[in-house]
């Protein structure tokens, strides 16, 4: 037999993994062992929940008596700085598994009691909002104790960008952390993409294209709360591949009041169809915003880039034209004057090509913005693959940033320039009546 067929030693098998319970133990000594010995990923992930760089330590399965019972959390982390010790506790599941408020509550009540400085928990649920939780515990069990959630897509997301683009110091760590990123990217290791739209997904689609759908029925939340999920995942996603952190904008009140912006969302879902969102990347001409029709079963994809504030109209489009060069011909672009009360022109990127003045409505009036679109037809299925929903805002979103996004600089005024000092014929000095000034040419001389 050919070496070929040979299998590879790996430091993290997949192999032998029987259950769920066995998933979540070895996920969970494979991360927390990890994290105790490459220092650029543990602190990567730890400063986000409080711990300041230091020694890390890791534990499984540590048994704490709370009251007559005991109670064994997956995990451990203590991170010791001098003097200083900071202590999480760690809960995880994999799979479809989901965390459970009365189990966390309990090591709340652990923490509390040992002093602890925060519970962590990780899982393939993704919170709407970032730094949401994804249960709602008791508040009054988090006056002394910080809560904290991961879920497995931004671990290994967080891992590929450490190793990838911001660097391991010690190749041997390195090479850990690789073995962590393969382990966690196996179908069996129980670290999921986000892989389905909810179970009121296909009967909210039905209740939008019918026009039935209120704000008052209990299955518009969860498909509300399942999108914002699908927008940072495609943040994680895309920020994986780029090597930065790509995030949904929010609002000040939104990030103080989750509610907000989900009262706000279902409202626009039952009015037009429409459910939105915003994701910035750091360094972008501008944040792509992303607009997923419902009714017209359509994803679409902009921005907007401010016109240059000089030059005649079709200059200013000949200068975003170029820099679509690599753009597909459907995409869309539009063009809006200064003080215009109609909309502006909007015209396919193969048509403005042929003819730049398609988006010159009229000469007289300064073009101030450029909006570039790019929107496909959606995909209906709850899940991944062909024709699923998911899979459609994730391409669309890949295919926009690459075609358009990462080629647009924001127009600047060229510097200006020094003026050149005008040569002037020597001239005796007995024939100047006065010195020679900046203003002076040669007929003045």
């Amino acid at each position: 037999m050919s070496e070929e067929t040979w299998h590879k030693a790996r430091l993290i098998p997949t192999s032998g993994i029987n259950g769920a319970q066995e998933q979540e133990r070895r996920a969970t000594s494979a991360l927390l062992a990890v994290l105790s010995i490459v220092p650029d990923y543990s602190k990567a992930l730890l400063s986000g929940v409080g711990a300041s760089a230091g020694v890390v330590t890791t534990y499984i399965e540590v048994p704490f008596e709370l009251g007559d019972k005991t109670v064994i959390p997956d995990g451990l982390i203590r991170v010791k700085r001098g003097s200083k010790v900071w202590t999480a506790l760690v809960e995880v599941k994999t799979g479809k598994n989901v965390l459970e408020v009365p189990q966390l509550e309990s090591y709340l009540d652990v923490a509390r009691t040992n002093g602890f400085d925060a519970v962590i928990t990780i899982s393939n649920e993704i919170p709407a909002v970032s730094g949401q939780h994804p249960t709602d515990v008791d508040k009054r069990k988090l006056k002394k104790v910080d809560f904290y959630h991961w879920s497995w897509s931004y671990i290994l997301a967080t891992a590929i960008v450490q190793k990838e683009h911001r660097g391991v110091s010690d190749p041997e760590q390195a090479w850990i952390l690789a073995e962590l990123i393969r382990y966690l990217e196996h179908e069996r290791s129980g670290a999921l993409d986000l892989d389905d739209m909810g179970p009121n997904w296909v009967t909210v689609r039905e209740a939008v294209a019918a026009g039935t759908l209120r704000v008052n029925d209990k299955a518009g939340p969860e498909v509300v709360a399942r999108f914002d999920a699908l927008l940072r995942y495609a943040g994680l996603r895309l920020g994986q591949r780029l090597g930065t952190d790509v995030t949904t904008y929010l609002t000040r009140a939104e990030l103080a009041n989750p509610a907000i912006r989900a009262t706000a969302q279902l409202a626009s879902l039952v009015e037009s169809g429409e459910l939105t969102g915003t994701i910035r990347i750091p360094h972008a001409a501008a944040p792509v915003n992303i607009i997923a029709d419902i009714r017209t079963n359509r994803v679409t994809c902009y921005i907007d880039i401010a016109a240059p504030q000089e030059g005649r109209a079709t200059t200013r489009v000949n200068w975003i034209l170029r820099q679509l060069k690599d753009a597909r011909p459907d995409t869309r672009l539009e063009s809006f004057a200064v003080r215009s009360r109609t909309g502006g022109a909007a015209e396919l990127l193969g048509d403005v090509r042929e003819d730049p003045k398609l988006l010159v409505r009229d000469p007289s009036k300064e073009i101030k913005l450029f909006r570039i679109a790019l929107s496909v037809s959606a995909g209906s299925k709850r899940g991944r693959g062909r024709g699923a929903f998911i899979d459609s805002v994730l391409e669309t979103l890949d295919a926009f940033y690459g075609e358009v996004v990462q080629h647009i600089k924001p127009w600047a005024a060229a510097p200006p320039k020094l003026r050149e000092a005008e040569k002037v014929e020597d001239v005796p000095v007995e024939l100047v009546s006065t010195a020679l000034s900046s203003q002076d040419g040669p007929e003045g001389a």
